[in-house]
């Protein structure tokens, strides 16, 4: 077998990638390879990847062909690629295009070029309720296709459990527009500067939109924090001139929304509304959270406020952290085919492994901008990852060991010596603004009486939030300890370094949220200081380098140092 010493991977029979970082083409073999797998395992010398059916038709859905992934690998696989991977790359790509759901007069149809195409599905226990009749010739545009109808109602579903049976469909059938709502980009800002979108924002708009308009309107712009994702949905809306329902993270970002298209449309108070615990009311653009769609009294209780969803005609529902995404929106979703659906995120990583419900009921990845690529041109500050290791004394250390495999990780996380960490980044850092980042009240609240900087946990009321993160923007406060509730959507540009204490085990998209909290474009230097302080040969350590999988991929890397070895030097 031939055998080629300089180059980077090595591609087992089960699609599994193994990608050598010290290789000097590691950058731009990584770049590629992220674009149509997925990274598993990112420890020092050696990165595992791995193509699943649901990376590559992604990577289709943007355009990408079976055998260009093929010719990738085989130019950089130290070992001839097998017939049998190149085999079923191309079978799985395939099968993305191979189902259409296309409107003909006024029904919906499921087509095919092939009729063995269209039987390989219907007939399937979960799916063949859907249909009536059986498979005919259409003629559709200029070609004949094969063509079974689709109850109407059935749509979104029909899409989610083709999708686990292994047959994505595309969506060709069109979309309700909505009311109209005439609007349109403030010409300036507040302070008289003029607006406008930058490159990548009118590429992302473009992309979800697509070429033909009839059929544009659904998909998910991955983004970095700080890429600006919420002007790409309001540049949408504005192409649109339509109602749109907004749904968020929290309250803290439904006002984010709602300041920033006041602030940069010709939209008025009149016309934008929030429907949240505080004040609820429906305009012509809704903005809402999940809580608050998801909210019931009981456990056996009706959703009392997804009734949102069909109180106007929307012509788009936007998805911001559309990773979070609760599995009674999802079933709500499922009804709302006909109206154009954008996803946002800054990562599609979902720890619940529903990232096919994204793609089958949201729609597939649209667009995929590089964190490093923002980076390079200025637009979100370098970021500079360590994590530092510390040891547990010996009385924890052997508290730990003899713990219930439950309650080692907390133990890990809340070890006593990280404290001495913090109070030395707080001394580095003293001219900068420093979020202090952690999972337990308890350790928040001990951090905050220990430094003397206020806290905001899940206790914290709304009010008392927004007033924190006030003070914290104005500079008024310097340093800012802050519990998951500050994971997602909350706009702290001057915020420059991130200490991170405690998280949600080995979160990856938790990782990236905390991350992107300190990634603002930042004057001067423009950089940014990412910090994670974990404790050595623990659950903690372990956990974190799950973690930091999805930053690796995106191209950052962690300088791990051992805290009283050489840090505090």
């Amino acid at each position: 077998m031939e055998y080629f010493a300089d180059r980077p991977l090595v591609i087992q029979p089960d699609r599994t990638i193994y990608l050598e970082v010290n290789h000097p083409q590691y950058e731009d073999v990584r770049q590629k390879l992220q674009s149509f797998s997925d990274l598993i395992k990112s420890p020092e010398h050696i990165h595992t990847y791995r193509i699943t059916p649901l990376s590559l038709w992604h990577a289709a859905a943007r355009g990408q062909r079976a055998e260009d992934i093929i010719s990738f690998l085989q130019a950089y696989a130290k070992f001839p690629l097998t017939n049998d991977v190149a085999q079923s790359i191309r079978e799985d790509m395939d099968k993305y295009g191979q189902l259409t759901l296309v409107a003909l007069d006024t029904s919906l149809f499921l087509i095919a070029d092939k009729l063995e195409a269209l039987q390989a599905v219907i007939h399937y226990p979960s799916v063949s309720s859907f249909f009536s009749g059986e498979p005919q010739r259409l003629q559709w545009t200029k070609e004949q296709k094969w063509g079974i109808a689709v109850a109407p109602q059935k749509r979104g579903e029909l899409k989610q459990q083709c999708m686990r049976l292994g047959f994505p469909i595309t969506d060709e059938a069109g979309y309700d527009d909505g009311e109209s709502l005439p609007c349109a980009f403030a010409p300036v800002l507040a302070d008289g500067s003029p607006f406008q979108l930058r490159d990548y924002q009118r590429e992302a708009v473009d992309a979800f939109l697509g070429p033909d308009s009839a059929y544009g309107g659904q998909g998910v712009l991955v983004l970095p924090c700080g890429a600006g994702k919420t002007i790409i949905g309001i540049a949408v809306m504005v192409r649109q001139q339509c109602a749109t329902l907004i749904l968020t993270s929290n309250e803290t970002s439904a006002r984010q929304w709602k300041r920033e298209i006041l602030e940069k449309t010709t939209l008025t108070e009149n016309e934008v509304g929030e429907y949240t615990t505080q004040t609820k009311l429906i305009k012509p653009v809704t903005i809402t959270t999940y809580q608050m769609l998801t909210f019931r009294p009981s456990q056996s209780a009706a959703f009392g406020h997804m009734h949102l969803f069909k109180r106007r005609r929307w012509g788009l529902i936007i998805y911001d952290e559309v990773h979070l995404l609760p599995a009674p929106v999802y079933r709500a979703t499922a009804s709302l085919q006909s109206t154009r659906r954008l996803g946002l995120t800054a990562t599609l990583v979902r720890e619940d492994g529903r990232e096919e419900d994204v793609f089958s009921l949201i729609g597939p990845k649209r667009y995929d901008l590089p964190w490093k690529e923002l980076e390079h041109k200025g637009h979100i500050a370098e970021a500079i990852c360590t994590a530092i290791r510390v040891d547990l004394d010996p009385a924890l250390k052997r508290a730990y060991h003899l713990a219930p495999e439950k309650d080692k990780m907390r133990i890990a996380q809340e070890n006593p010596q990280k404290l001495a960490v913090v109070k030395e980044l707080l001394n580095k850092h003293r001219e900068d603004q420093v979020l202090i980042i952690g999972q337990y009240v308890r350790q928040m609240e001990a951090l905050g009486i220990l430094f003397e900087v206020p806290v905001i946990t899940g206790k914290t009321k709304h009010g008392e939030r927004d007033r924190l993160y006030a003070q914290f923007r104005s500079g008024e406060i310097r340093v800012l300890a802050v519990s998951k509730v500050a994971n997602f959507a909350i706009d702290l540009p001057a915020a420059a370094v991130a200490i991170q204490v405690s998280g949600t085990y080995g979160s990856r998209q938790e990782e990236a949220q905390r991350l992107g909290r300190i990634l603002r474009p930042k004057p001067g230097e423009n950089k940014a200081y990412f910090y994670h302080i974990v404790t050595k040969d623990s659950k903690d350590q372990d956990y974190a380098l799950k973690r930091q999988l999805f930053l690796v991929e995106q191209g950052y890397r962690y300088h791990v140092v051992d805290y009283l070895q050489d840090y505090s030097e």
